[in-house]
């Protein structure tokens, strides 16, 4: 990555401690605000509300997050000041006075329409003349691409150009799709990584234009996407186990029930959220007998001990499931491939009560998702306990040691130290 390497030779580069987990919302919550998912209430891509026994994957928005972001932190300190949010995931309703976030229209008959939220309200239609509808095939799925990130920063050079805010926030996901499904070493990886600086390089030299000079630079890895090699499926072994329970629809397949469940995982990449009815003690003993010790297990944590964690919040599950950095978490609950659910075999993010990083295989022979997880071949979210699990941050200017190690709790800090120097001097 030339662009970014020539940066970082004019600044620092320095590793990052993240959080537990390192998945795309705890981060980027913790990215926002320096605060830990037991104390932002982001504890995983996904929400289990226990009042509705409903699963809400991916649509949140911004008010889940319990503590301050950057933009109200900017907002409070440096009044006048315009800040904008470019496609962090839980931007809906957030205090930036410029956003854009991926919003498809669902119709009634299942079919969606391309659109994104954005403030002003009106500004992707203006967006949409000059540059066209943000690429959602691309952003997700079998045909995630380098479109998605292209049209992200295009979208942010035109809002610079109409709005010129002072404090950016710009999400890139480029990396997250080969890594994912080649590996994180394989040459499609390694392709990103060019792909994606050659973006990068592209949008600095627009926004220089914009603004004159390219301003002060903050690059930061959200997580690192390691080599996997197994899986483990929580709810086929809490159903095998009496816990799990299952509703047999009129269509003859198999979903899970919620409601009725003594316990079920949400799984997300490398942990799992086990939910246990009532928070029955019972269960829960029983939950952290079934998978203590398990191959690709790395540890159970239930009740109190999800303090260790840093994600005892009300939100999370009372057990806390954490794989190996080898390992992942399938969210299957079927035992007969004949029995699963049509949404299964489809690209759909919402109605599956966990993250299947299986969406992006497609099979061209049965036109659908195959149900197998041991296609992926690399997975994030697990501890950072190795120097392989720690991500960089890049400045463009000097800032402590460069072989240092930085927690991403005080990224946020670090962002309004720099404000200050550049805003009050």
């Amino acid at each position: 990555m030339p662009f970014l390497d020539q940066l970082a030779g004019k600044g620092s580069i320095r590793r990052i401690a993240h959080s537990f987990p390192a998945v795309t919302w705890p981060s980027q919550a913790t990215l926002l605000t320096g605060a830990l998912p037991e104390q932002h209430g982001v504890i995983a891509n996904g929400f289990y509300w226990r009042d509705r026994c409903e699963v809400e994957m991916w649509t949140a928005w911004n008010k889940v997050i319990e503590r301050p972001q950057l933009w109200d932190l900017i907002r409070d300190r440096f009044p006048g000041r315009k800040t904008a949010a470019w496609f962090p995931m839980l931007s809906k309703g957030c205090g930036a006075d410029y956003i854009c976030m991926p919003a498809p229209i669902h119709k009634p008959d299942g079919s969606e329409e391309m659109w994104c939220y954005t403030r002003p309200q009106e500004f992707y239609g203006e967006m949409l003349n000059a540059i066209g509808h943000f690429p959602l095939k691309h952003f997700w799925g079998p045909l995630a691409g380098i479109q998605s990130s292209q049209w992200i920063a295009d979208s942010a050079v035109l809002a610079a150009k109409k709005f010129q805010p002072d404090f950016w926030y710009i999400y890139l996901p480029h990396l997250d799709y080969a890594a994912q499904k080649s590996g994180p070493d394989s040459p499609q990886a390694m392709k990103a990584l060019v792909d994606l600086d050659e973006v990068i390089a592209r949008m600095f030299a627009q926004m220089s234009g914009v603004y004159g000079s390219p301003g002060e630079v903050i690059v930061a890895s959200e997580y690192v996407i390691t080599h996997v090699n197994h899986h483990v499926c929580p709810n086929r072994l809490l159903r095998q186990a009496g816990l799990l329970s299952i509703h047999v629809a009129d269509d003859g397949l198999e979903y899970l029930d919620f409601r009725n469940s003594k316990a079920w995982a949400m799984v997300d990449h490398q942990f799992a959220h086990v939910f246990v009815k009532d928070s029955d003690p019972g269960v829960v003993a029983d939950v952290v007998r079934i998978f203590s010790g398990l191959p690709g297990i790395a540890g159970v944590f239930a009740g109190g001990d999800r303090q260790v964690l840093s994600i005892d919040h009300p939100r999370s599950g009372e057990v806390i499931l954490v794989s190996e950095p080898d390992s992942w978490f399938a969210y299957y609950w079927w035992l007969d491939d004949g029995l699963a659910p049509v949404f299964a075999r489809t690209v759909d993010i919402h109605r599956k009560p966990g993250y299947d990083p299986v969406e992006l295989f497609f099979d061209p022979a049965t036109k659908s998702i195959p149900l197998d997880a041991s296609l992926v071949k690399g997975s994030h979210g697990a501890p950072a306990v190795s120097g392989r699990q720690q991500g960089a941050l890049i400045t463009s200017w000097v800032s402590g040691s460069p072989d240092g190690v930085i927690p991403d709790t005080s990224i946020a800090a670090m962002t309004m130290e720099i404000l200050d120097r550049q805003w009050t001097s």
